[in-house]
């Protein structure tokens, strides 16, 4: 039997464009060696005419950002009754905005960081909130614009007031939370492996640690009690759960340890679209538990529907 003819989604307008680019060509090379027929789109306005042009079997959401997980490509897609992977419509507007997923999140029992929503030229004038914070835009992935407002530091970033930042007016103010940077993987209903995240030569996991080779090193599974671990994997699946979440999806936390075992443990943010390129999270832990990359993608191809 012939296997579907999958068209994968990549690049887009957003910030994460690269990263898109990158996601998307490695899973369609994957793709391709796993049977599937492969057409690559570089995804522009144009996107809803070229797909009812090409009438896929699926498409593989392979974008980034704003339009890509945001909502706005998944109702295209439900419009042309296209089956698509990942998560609906509602899933990925509400996991897109950090302010409202942490609420859902935490109405689910979910620990969180505290935080407030703050405009960006308010946060010029002043410390929102007592550091140290982390500054985050609502509605960007990959790191950009985040900021971390140490102790001690006395006046906040002033370049949120300037041109230069272009992540929109709406900020978060978080607590910062010392420690380790964990994440896990949700497959479907079946949670997968707690990896840890150890920046090399990062102050953080930022964009660089993410994206280039020998940026970050990934500890899978992760080196924590298994209280925690399993404490983890459950919120994940959770978060999974309660924000609607279809697919694959990856849920992020700090945990500080300093002081006991079992210590302070916050969740983040999920992630509806989790990066697919050579350094990512997701294929390493879903490695862990006996899926090849090529396997992993298969799965979301045959999981792909409409009405998610």
């Amino acid at each position: 039997m012939s296997k579907k003819h999958v068209a994968v989604l990549m690049g887009g307008f957003s910030s994460e464009r690269p990263v898109s680019l990158s996601s998307g060509n490695a899973c369609a090379d994957a793709l391709e060696a796993e049977g599937y027929k492969i057409t690559r789109v570089d995804v522009d306005r144009e996107v809803a005419r070229v797909l009812a042009d090409l009438r896929p079997d699926v498409a593989f959401n392979a974008l980034h950002g704003p339009f890509g997980e945001d909502g706005a490509i998944q109702g295209i897609l439900e419009y042309l009754a296209i089956p698509y992977t990942h998560s609906g419509v509602l899933a990925t507007a509400l996991a897109m905005d950090k302010d409202m997923a942490k609420r859902v999140a935490q109405s689910a029992g979910i620990p969180v960081a505290p935080s407030r929503i703050v405009n960006r030229f308010d946060v010029a004038k002043g410390h929102p909130i007592d550091p140290p914070y982390v500054l985050k835009p609502v509605a960007e992935g990959s790191s950009f614009g985040i900021v971390i407002v140490r102790e001690g530091q006395s006046n906040p970033p002033q370049f949120l007031g300037s041109d230069e930042w272009v992540y929109g007016d709406r900020v978060m103010a978080e607590r910062y939370i010392e420690g380790r940077e964990l994440t896990c993987a949700v497959l479907g209903d079946k949670v997968l492996d707690v990896c840890e995240i150890i920046p090399v030569g990062h102050a953080f996991y930022d964009y660089d640690s993410k994206y280039v080779p020998g940026g970050s090193k990934h500890v899978c599974p992760a080196e924590i009690s298994l209280n925690i671990y399993q404490k983890i994997q459950t919120l994940s699946l959770r978060a999974h759960e309660v924000i609607g979440c279809r697919g694959v999806t990856r849920s992020d936390f700090r945990f500080d340890d300093r002081n006991s075992s079992e210590g302070e443990l916050a969740w983040l943010e999920i992630n509806t679209q989790p990066g697919m390129t050579p350094t990512s999270l997701v294929p390493d832990i879903a490695a862990q538990a006996g899926y090849s990359f090529g396997e992993l993608l298969a799965w979301m191809v045959e999981d792909a529907s409409c009405s998610r």
